[in-house]
């Protein structure tokens, strides 16, 4: 199951605090990062089986907010089969729109989640989430709904997250923190996490550290590095 942290398209690409480099031709424009995390934690969740994982991730934008791009993560074993075998990598194909409504960033969007040679585990899920930016602090909060089908158990899920990202220009590191809460066919019981973390650019990458945690898994903290291209 797909667990992403933040949303996808242009406003995840700034709230991760992994920026990339734009290649503009005219009104369209490509940006995208490559990096690895040492353990690939989403909504509080080790989808990595606590291993290290290789993440990319490209966006092709248009001037007027329309987007579409891809996202791809190595994963721990998932959707096994009568085969025996199950997918090691999860895709995310995704398309929407982002741009500023009554003074917020809206983005919204349909994500379709693949998992090549996983049993009966791809879905569609939409998100939608706004933030506004005060100073040196951006507030944002969204959710993703996905509705009943095969890849979620034949029942609906919905996370609601909220996220705040404090980088001032003099520091050296930008600080964030984010806080959902799940229901559905992914969580049955509900389920609430949450994480904290610090960014820094060094040398054309950025580097990460989160302490990751949710009322169902035990918590980590998880390293990754990152490049803009």
């Amino acid at each position: 199951m797909n667990h992403r942290a933040v949303a996808a398209g242009l406003m995840a690409l700034a709230a991760s605090g992994a920026p990339a480099l734009a290649q503009e031709a005219g009104p369209w424009s490509v940006e995208g990062r490559v990096g690895v995390v040492s353990d690939y934690r989403d909504r509080g969740y080790t989808l990595s089986g606590e291993e290290p994982a290789l993440q990319g991730e490209a966006t092709l934008s248009h001037a007027s907010g329309l987007y579409v791009g891809v996202w791809g993560s190595t994963i721990e074993e998932y959707g096994i089969g009568s085969d025996g075998d199950g997918a090691e990598v999860e895709v995310t194909l995704y398309a929407g729109w982002a741009g500023a409504v009554a003074g917020f960033d809206v983005d919204a969007g349909v994500w379709t989640n693949v998992y090549p040679d996983g049993d009966d585990v791809n879905y569609v899920e939409f998100p939608l989430q706004a933030g506004r930016t005060f100073g040196d602090a951006t507030f944002s909060a969204g959710v993703v709904w996905a509705p009943s089908q095969t890849g979620t158990g034949d029942e609906a899920n919905t996370w609601v997250w909220t996220r705040a990202d404090y980088a001032p220009e003099a520091w050296p590191v930008s600080l964030h923190a984010a806080l959902g809460h799940e229901d559905g066919g992914f969580a049955p019981d509900g389920k609430t996490d949450w994480r904290l973390g610090v960014a820094a650019p060094l040398g054309g990458f950025t580097l990460g550290v989160d302490w990751v945690d949710s009322d169902t898994e035990d918590s980590a903290v998880v390293a990754s590095v990152f490049r803009g291209f």
